[in-house]
């Protein structure tokens, strides 16, 4: 049989658009709290603006030089994806605006919360809202006329903007319509507040106060129209790494110029538009007529993210139940982290255990006097990260600290320059990774005297020293302080930092070198046993799964029987359930409360079980352009834990999606007698439990 046909496999895009769905339907699910359904239409709408300004503009520039080439998967030209993608993209944005229209915010007013229009305002609001205009927003606004002298203006990337049309008053003037361009600030509050009534809050649009009052920025013209538009721009970042002299000024430079990359999608607000000014600004901006989006309602829903930030400590009701991260089992004895881990390895699975033991060791090791060095590799940190004070902290208490920042890290860029220059300055040895590859392994190397032997702990993980994001997406990690692992770290930072050839490790297993060919082995031995004893399988869970050698290796092991059971999150490009292809393999997607984000991998091996904790997933861009650890989990208590963790995502009967052949996603089905099982909340349960035993 022939592996490549191109009827095997998922398009990577679209394959992304169906995981973005499944977040649409959480805005949707009934079950879910009213604030946590507005959450997701802003998550929704987040992941969008990325997907367009990374993956459509991407393709769009393949169609400007004209490449026709089919990607290797699925066999769609770049034409053929964009003409799709704007098909879903556009039946799901309809999807999103009904049920905001419709549903939420019907479901908002019952909780004396309105969204309301500047003409439905009494005299005395509409006067209140005109001093505020007047008070705070007014001294904000600069009106951008556009005629032969100022040409149309470059608007921000994500900006809301105001397409003002006008025309003379006096008719000697200059005769002729008149366009101006007005944005709406985004450094003022999005949700404007009438003035309260008891018991109520009634909210209007920042664009619509703008609107109402615009006539005030244009003395001597009549406004004959008002549309409200924004744009987003292809923000993919063209770094030239070989004539680079220094990386950290090349990405400052292309991070000035992301701002104002090619339009790549034009949503205008209806109703109230212009059908002029889109014929106008659909020319101006060059951008095609199926990237255009007709919104039957209020633009950019990510407005959301601060209204729940805001709202959410009122409205208990509203949200899901609070959950505390707990310590795990023996982390709350008082003794040092590093007492602890000498004696064990000590697993952590975030949020459900607490990241502050991951921020207790580095700030342990940044004032203990016997610790001589720190290395870490950092990808994305938090705003005001305590991680990063306390290597800081480390390199002025004397520490021989070096960090390595990823300043390619999509979209972070400009905080880990922040960083990189703030560590630097308190005295870290900083490098940026290597020419060609990002950075996006997970880990951190303590080196400690004790009486007159070194001893080296070592952390290792599957998400990002952020402890913010700790709190939202699931990830596991490891303490350990076996002298092999111990080896491993040394000797990859060496080569992360300096010249020497690529070192043999113990344990780690290391993209873009030898995490595949470790992965395929695996598979290949899983297929051996099989046919010998046929007890094969394979659990893996990932974010995404879109590289294809991988791919075709794992139809290989369900054609030889091996069972192959797959939790994947976001991307899937392999299709599950093809008779005589994949029909031993399943696939599932949990889309919950909390982000999916850990990556493992088991394999049975006839009995000998063999676990696998991960920073990549099995995306040819991790396997082939990234610096990613996969290492194994050695303690068998440890490994039975995570083994138990993957076993409830594949019984989760709550939040589980499954895939059938032809790539659809349906939420797995419950029968009448089965308890419903959700396994975010399970995991809380188990935490909590194993803390109250602790007790």
């Amino acid at each position: 049989m022939e592996l490549r046909n191109p009827a095997y496999y998922n398009n990577r895009e679209l394959s992304w658009l169906a995981f973005n769905e499944r977040v649409l339907q959480e805005a949707l699910d009934k079950k879910n709290p009213l604030l946590e359904r507005l959450k997701f239409l802003a998550i929704f709408s987040s992941n969008l603006d990325e997907f367009f300004m990374v993956r459509v503009a991407g393709l769009q520039d393949q169609v400007k030089v004209g490449f026709a080439k089919p990607e290797n998967k699925a066999g769609m030209t770049p034409k053929q994806q964009l003409n799709e993608i704007a098909m879903k993209t556009h039946q799901l944005v309809d999807l999103q605006y009904e049920a905001l229209q419709n549903t939420l915010l019907p479901k908002l007013q019952k909780e004396h919360v309105e969204f309301v229009k500047m003409k439905d305002l009494d005299a005395e609001q509409v006067k209140g809202m005109e001093v505020y205009f007047e008070d705070y927003i007014f001294p904000v606004l600069t009106p951008m006329a556009i005629d032969a002298y100022r040409t149309f203006p470059m608007l921000l990337n994500k900006s809301i903007n105001l397409a003002v049309k006008l025309e003379p008053e006096k008719k000697q003037d200059e005769e002729g319509q008149k366009i101006a361009i007005v944005q709406v600030p985004a450094v003022l509050e999005r949700f404007v507040q009438v003035e309260p009534e008891k018991n109520s809050h009634k909210l209007v649009l920042l664009e619509d106060v703008i609107g109402f009052f615009i006539h005030k920025l244009f003395h001597g013209f009549q406004v004959t129209s008002v549309s409200v538009f924004r744009i987003t721009r292809n923000a993919d970042m063209t770094i030239h790494e070989e004539g680079a002299r220094d990386l950290l000024k090349e990405i400052e430079e292309e991070l000035r110029k992301r701002k104002w990359g090619a339009a790549v999608r034009l949503e205008i607000q209806q109703p109230g538009f212009d059908l002029d000014i889109l014929d106008y600004l659909t020319d101006e901006l060059e951008v095609h007529k199926k990237d255009v989006y007709v919104i039957e309602g209020f633009l950019d829903l990510t407005a959301f993210f601060n209204f729940y930030k805001k709202m959410a400590p009122v409205w208990e009701h509203l949200v899901f139940e609070g959950k505390v991260s707990q310590l795990p089992a023996g982390m709350e004895t008082g003794k040092q982290i590093f007492q602890k881990v000498s004696e064990q390895d000590v697993f952590l699975h975030h949020p459900y255990e607490s990241f502050e033991p991951v921020v207790q060791f580095i700030s342990e090791a940044a004032d203990d006097r016997d610790v001589l060095a720190i290395k870490q590799t950092l990808y994305r940190v938090s705003g005001d990260s305590p991680v990063i004070k306390a290597l800081k902290r480390a390199a002025e208490n004397g520490k021989q600290v070096t960090v390595l920042v990823e300043l390619k890290a999509r979209f972070d860029e400009e905080n880990n320059v922040h960083w990189a220059k703030e560590l630097e300055k308190a005295g870290c040895h900083v490098i940026y990774g290597m020419t060609h590859l990002k950075t996006h392994s997970k880990i951190t190397l303590v080196v400690r005297k004790k009486e007159d032997k070194i001893e080296r702990f070592v952390h290792l993980g599957t998400g990002n020293y952020n402890d913010q994001t700790a709190k939202v997406y699931t990830d596991m990690s490891l303490f350990t302080s076996k002298r092999q692992f111990g080896i491993d770290a040394t000797n990859f930072f060496n080569y992360l930092s300096g010249y020497t050839e690529k070192p043999e490790f113990h344990y780690l297993s290391v993209a873009p070198f030898t995490i595949r060919t470790d992965i395929i082995e695996l598979i290949d031995a899983e297929i051996r046993y099989q046919k010998k004893n046929g007890n094969g399988r394979i659990v893996a869970k990932m974010n995404s799964l879109t590289d294809k050698v991988i791919i075709m290796k794992l139809y290989e092991a369900s054609n030889a029987g091996v069972k192959v059971e797959l939790i994947v999150r976001g991307i899937c490009c392999l299709r599950p359930g093809i008779p005589g292809v994949s029909e031993n393999i399943r696939v599932r997607s949990i889309v919950g409360s909390l982000l999916e984000h850990s990556r493992v991998y088991f394999f049975n091996q006839n009995g000998k079980e063999k676990l696998f904790l991960s920073s990549a997933d099995m995306m040819t861009r991790n396997l082939n352009n990234r610096i990613e650890i996969l290492f194994p989990i050695i303690d068998e208590k440890i490994k039975d834990q995570v083994e138990t963790i993957l076993e409830l995502g594949l019984m989760d009967n709550v939040k589980a999606r499954e895939q059938d052949a032809a790539g659809v996603y349906d939420y797995v089905p419950r029968k009448d007698d089965e308890p419903a099982l959700d396994s975010q909340m399970e995991l809380f349960r188990r935490a909590y439990r194993v803390a109250e035993d602790e007790e």
